[in-house]
Order: C-alpha cells, then structure tokens, then sequence
C-alpha cells in the first residue's frame, strides 16, 4: 500500500502562526505534499485565510470576520499571539509580515504557483456563513483565473475543495465539475450507510477523535471505494493508527514530524 500523502494544516501551524505566508513556505521547505487552508469571505467580496468565524484567537482583532473589509484586517496583528512567531529587530519593531500579515487566498496561490514543485492543496470553505453560495462562487471563479479549476494529471499544483457541509460540496461539483471534493466528518451521520458518500463524492475527511470512535469507519469507507484523508493528525499513536488503517492522506500541523515517521 503506497504511504500516504502528507498535508500541512493551515501550514506548519505548530511551529509557526497558524494561515501565515511563513507557516505555508515553512511546510514546503519541510517536504510537505500539500498544504491545507480554510476561506472566509470578508464584507467586500475578498476570500482570506482565517479558520474561526470571529478574529479573537488568531490576531489582535475583535469581531467577525465577515463583517471587515479586507483594508481593515490587512491593519491587524495575525501573528504575534504564536510562540513561535519570531520578535522583531527591536521591542519597536513587529515581526516580519510573512509572520503576522493577513494571507488571502491569492496571495497563497501564488506561493504555492511559484513554488517550482509539485504541490496539492486543500481548501475548506467554511459554513455558515453570513455569505451563503458565494464562498464557493468566488471560490471557483479566483480558481479559473489561475487555471486551477479543472486539474489534470501533469499539472503541477492540484486543488481540492473540501466543506463539513453537504450542500456547499455540491455546489462546487455543480461549478466545477472537475475538481475533487471531501466531505469533512466530524460525527458520523445518519445517512452515512456502507461507507457511501452522497452527491458523488469521492473522498472522505473523517477527523481523528472520529476515527478512534468508530473504528469500521475507514475500512466501510475503503470497501465503497471512496479515499480518505484523516484529520488533524498530530500524536505518535494516532499516526500510527491511520497508517495501520491504510489512509490515502494525514492532515497534520506538524508536518516534519509525519514525514519522518515515514522516513521522508
């Protein structure tokens, strides 16, 4: 069975401030297969890199994401609350801004365009949301403008869609019919019989707790044909009970430390 494919959570996040440019470069620098982010969209129109519907643990902001436009969270402080975001020259002088700046999405797609290697990149589109369908609109719409909507198999950068939420899942199949999905799961639902997934999709994203909860999960969900990539995967023993359990991909925020359990 091939070793699976190992995707740095919103990068190196154990290392670094979790959605920073210096955590994503940080996790290709480490080997990473693929890097792993979450979208919000701000009140003018702009997809960002923030996981927690309210800006309170991540930066020195207050409030909602969705309520800023993208020139008041560029003003904030995404960093400095990490330990292992790095002090400036000075107590005057902030940290570098790969360390604390806001990411958009664009500005990671770039990254990831210019890296010169192979990258897979996963992104989650967060609900609810005040925004609705125009999370995964946008979404498609900023992947056609860098080519990155209808991934073929040369192709150097592979973007997959992922959502805890059925209906936002089908809505990207609905407009991009090319690009993988992944239902994330955190519990395991009613309708889930056999392992299979509706609307079509093909890979699964069971978190770890659910993982260890229901251990029929991953083979039920292997016999029905459909991939699966585990979530968040940090612990030596929870790495060893995915691997054991023949996953297809390991989402960690502590990438090097997977990769060398695999001798990588």
């Amino acid at each position: 069975m091939p070793a699976p494919l190992v995707f740095a959570h919103r990068g190196s996040s154990a290392d670094l401030p979790e959605h920073t440019l210096a955590a994503y470069l940080r996790a290709l620098d480490e080997g990473a297969d693929g890097l792993e982010c979450d979208v919000r969209l701000t009140r003018d129109g702009h997809l960002v890199c923030v996981h927690d519907r309210r800006l309170d643990r991540t930066s020195n902001g207050r409030g909602r994401v969705s309520a800023r436009t993208l020139a008041e969270l560029e003003e904030l402080d995404f960093g400095s609350w990490h330990p292992g975001c790095p002090p400036g020259d000075d107590p005057d002088t902030p940290p570098d801004g790969a360390h604390t700046r806001l990411l958009t999405l664009e500005r990671l797609l770039d990254a990831v365009t210019a890296a010169g290697r192979p990258v897979r990149l996963l992104i989650e589109t967060k609900h609810p949301s005040r925004y609705g369908s125009t999370v995964e609109r946008r979404l498609v719409e900023m992947l056609r403008r860098y080519g990155l909507d209808a991934p073929g198999p040369g192709d150097p950068v592979q973007v997959t869609v992922m959502s805890f939420s059925p209906l936002a899942v089908r809505r990207v199949q609905e407009l991009a019919p090319a690009l993988p999905t992944v239902l994330l799961l955190e519990v395991l639902p009613r309708w889930l019989r056999l392992g299979r997934l509706p609307f079509g999709v093909r890979i699964a994203g069971p978190g770890i707790n659910l993982v260890r909860a229901r251990p029929q999960l991953v083979p039920a969900l292997r016999a029905a044909g459909h991939r699966i990539y585990v979530w968040t995967v940090n612990e030596p023993a929870d790495l060893d009970l995915v691997l054991e359990s023949g996953v297809d991909g390991v989402i960690t925020d502590r990438p090097a430390l997977v990769l060398q359990r695999l001798g990588r």
